[in-house]
């Protein structure tokens, strides 16, 4: 019988270039694993973590492994690419940092072998990814086991597949299952069992065949649908090989049955019903763990999402850990799946997209929670017309209908995309990364760019792949685009709600992100190395305010919450308070005198004026059953624990002069540039950053087309603006910023 011995712990580990991989280095350096290599530098911010090979060595006895007449050592993570050696002779290389792979060491096992994996995160010409808004971490990251097999087997050999694929089609009230298995080494007169259970381990249905036969077709009578978060019912596939009557190996997998469609006006349908898809992304990592996560991460994490009320969620931007794909299965959370082919289109990765789309699909095809693959994100980056680009497209369009008749393509556009392009008509529906009122534009403009494209292609299911902004632990009564404080977060995701809400066509939304994570190259916020556009800090510790104000949008079970409860010192004499609820009417309290009772318009959003003359004041909500206390306090100068402080500036928005009526270094771009005067003098300055318009303008690794770059750029402060372009190597000094600002501080804004 099939036996799997987890390999995760003692590892010799070492950066040093191993000369005799049949041998534990002299310098040892124990770990187990997971383990990644990154979890500090990849997340301190300056994008100078350490990209390279390590080493992870380990001794295997045979008398500590079963007997077996197969060996197999699985590896379920390590990135970017691997090599392994057995006794010193390599078996395989692998490229694809985030899927499994199984290499046959049977010959190569002695009675006392060394184990070496060469992981490499190296910068790449063939491997994706090499540019993206996220950290590379390096590692053996994920399980490593032994699995020990007889001769005949279920197979182990092809792209880290299960050996086991269930095709379950609903008919009706009953279900038509194929349960089709791979196998190797098999034998005349062996024969295989196939039996479905149900989620009570109840047989539902069971059959015996040739081992030749390996495919069968059975019929679930009155079957129980996988519902998505209503009821995210589980069969399970149960394939035994038998020879002599004795079972010799077995393979398992649960499934669910369930129908969907995707239309253009009706968005979701899951089983038959209109099913909304209102979601968040997910990177995997973790503060001070990088990738090497243990299965109580991910199961903390998917609670959290499960708490906001979401039924989707877009697994981004890379195969996740199979067990957070099982854990979406048991939840009935709806998953977007992708692969890393993002941002920069490298004409030599082709080969890699290909492998890694296979391995996505052949090792996830079981999982019911899986409805579309993503072919790429923001992969035009340098424009949309690339041939190359477009042919590689249609090979994975083609390849993933090719291996998956039952599910959908997708693929995530960067905002600046043209609508025309070809690209956007590869795959079977879409999806954008929108920013507007944060990185251009403001809030109002989403829902309208959406009804535009809508009506443009009527035909064609359009969502919102990303859509966010940054939040830290920073604080204003007066919040503006851009200053990264939690209630500019929070009042973004209240605009943004409420314009989804409006515009059911959406087949998809998701938030990017669920959690702050690694960005090593970033330098934003005062806090470098890190994206804060999470909905909840990347140590999982706190939930920001738009937390809050999604679980009072999507989860039904009755909630109130107070915002700003880390802003308590403030000047006004009447300031704004936020309360989100999912009642249908809140009151509150300000030491124990009533401001009134305000009703549910539709949105769980309710808006207070509250005195602020006491010294310190109690406020206390009431919505049905559900209460929540904060305080606020009056002081008579701002508190400058609030104030955005960024690491590394060379001047804060607070230190520059902006008299009344006239532009300052504070000001958006756009509305400087709007006037003549902002235009002839910004004009020249940035024709000279992009070439006179007709080079490539890199941003933190990225090149993204100019005219694309101005149209993003038009929604930043200036001074904001500068800060970012650090990470561009454009610098100012302080003299040349105020002298800027002084020029600025000349010119008059409309009236």
């Amino acid at each position: 019988m099939r036996q799997i011995i987890s390999l995760n712990r003692k590892w010799a580990f070492t950066k040093e270039a191993l000369q005799n991989p049949a041998q534990l280095p002299e310098t040892i350096y124990w770990v187990n694993v997971p383990h990644c290599w990154n979890a500090i530098d990849g997340q301190d911010g300056a994008g100078d973590y350490y990209r390279g090979t390590c080493w992870y060595v380990k001794e295997l006895n045979r008398e500590e492994i079963p007997e077996a007449q197969k060996y197999y050592v699985e590896v379920r993570g390590a990135n970017s690419s691997a090599d392994l050696y057995v006794g010193g002779k390599k078996l395989c290389h692998h490229d694809g940092g985030y899927s499994t792979w199984r290499v046959d060491v049977t010959e190569a096992l002695k009675e006392s072998t060394v184990i070496a994996i060469a992981v490499d995160n190296s910068p790449s010409d063939s491997v994706y990814p090499q540019v993206a808004d996220f950290t590379f971490y390096g590692g053996l990251y994920r399980d490593v086991n032994l699995i020990c097999v007889p001769e005949s087997h279920f197979d182990l050999d092809y792209i880290g597949a299960p050996g086991i694929a269930v095709t379950p089609v609903v008919d009706g009230k009953n279900a038509k299952v194929k349960t089709e298995v791979y196998l190797t080494g098999a034998k005349e007169g062996q024969t295989l069992r196939y039996t479905l259970k149900a989620a009570c381990g109840c047989v539902v249905a069971q059959a015996e065949q040739a081992v030749s036969e390996t495919v069968n077709e059975s019929v679930i009578e009155d079957v129980t649908l996988w519902n998505g978060r209503k009821n995210p019912y589980l069969y399970t596939a149960v394939v035994e090989l038998v020879e002599n009557g004795e079972v010799i190996d077995t393979v398992s997998t649960r499934f669910g049955c369930r129908t969907f469609e995707i239309d253009p006006e009706r968005g979701f349908i899951l089983n038959g019903e209109e099913y909304p898809l209102r979601g968040v992304s997910r990177h995997q990592d973790r503060w001070g763990i990088g990738n090497a996560l243990l299965p109580e991460h991910h199961e903390e994490d998917i609670n959290f999402i499960l708490e906001v009320g979401c039924t989707t969620i877009r697994l981004a931007h890379y195969q996740h850990d199979q067990y957070f794909y099982d854990l979406c299965d048991e939840k009935g959370l709806v998953i977007w799946a992708e692969i890393p082919y993002i941002s920069n289109h490298m004409p030599g990765g082709r080969a890699n997209t290909i492998s890694q789309m296979k391995e996505l699909i052949a090792q996830n095809y079981n999982h019911p929670s899986i409805v579309v693959w993503g072919l790429s994100n923001e992969i035009t980056m340098k424009g949309a017309e690339d041939a190359d680009l477009l042919e590689n497209h249609e090979i994975l369009n083609n390849l993933c209908h090719e291996m998956d008749k039952t599910r959908l393509t997708t693929m995530a556009i960067v905002s600046m995309c043209p609508e025309d392009s070809k690209y956007i008509q590869i795959p079977d529906i879409v999806s954008w990364n929108h920013y507007f009122g944060w990185y251009g534009g403001d809030t109002t403009m989403n829902g309208p760019w959406f009804d535009n494209f809508h009506a443009k292609y009527p035909n064609l299911p359009v969502g919102i792949s990303e859509y966010g902004c940054e939040a830290l632990n920073w604080h204003t009564s007066k919040p503006t685009q851009g200053d990264y404080t939690e209630e500019y977060q929070a009042f973004y995701h209240e605009e943004l709600i409420k314009q989804i809400a409006a515009r059911k066509y959406l087949w998809a939304t998701h938030v990017w992100n669920m959690f702050d994570f690694g960005a090593d190259n970033r330098a934003e916020g005062g806090e470098n190395g890190q994206n804060h556009k999470g909905l909840m800090t990347f140590d999982r510790k706190y939930k920001k305010d738009s937390f809050y104000a999604y679980k009072a949008w999507l989860n039904p079970e009755p909630m109130v919450h107070i915002c700003r409860k880390r802003y308590v010192d403030r000047v006004e004499d009447v300031t704004k308070v936020t309360v989100y609820s999912n009642q249908p009417e809140v009151e509150l309290f300000a030491n124990g005198e009533s401001l009134g009772v305000q009703k549910n318009n539709g949105l769980p959003f309710f808006y207070f004026d509250v005195p602020n003359t006491a010294a310190s004041t109690k406020l206390h909500a009431v919505a049905g059953e559900c209460t929540d206390d904060s305080l606020i306090r009056k002081v008579e100068t701002f508190n400058e624990s609030y104030r955005l402080k960024e690491k590394g500036a060379i001047l804060n928005w607070f230190d520059i002069t902006a008299p009344e009526g006239y532009f300052s270094l504070n000001d958006k771009l756009s509305d400087i540039m709007a006037s003549p005067e902002g235009m002839a003098l910004f004009g020249q300055m940035f024709g000279q950053m992009m070439g006179g318009g007709t080079s490539k303008e890199a941003s933190m690794g990225f090149e993204i087309d100019p005219s694309a770059m101005m149209k993003m750029m038009g929604g930043f402060t200036v001074i904001r603006l500068t800060n970012l372009m650090g990470a561009a190597n454009v610098s100012f000094t302080k003299e040349q910023l105020l002298g800027l600002n002084a020029q600025l501080n000349q010119i008059k804004k409309p009236e």
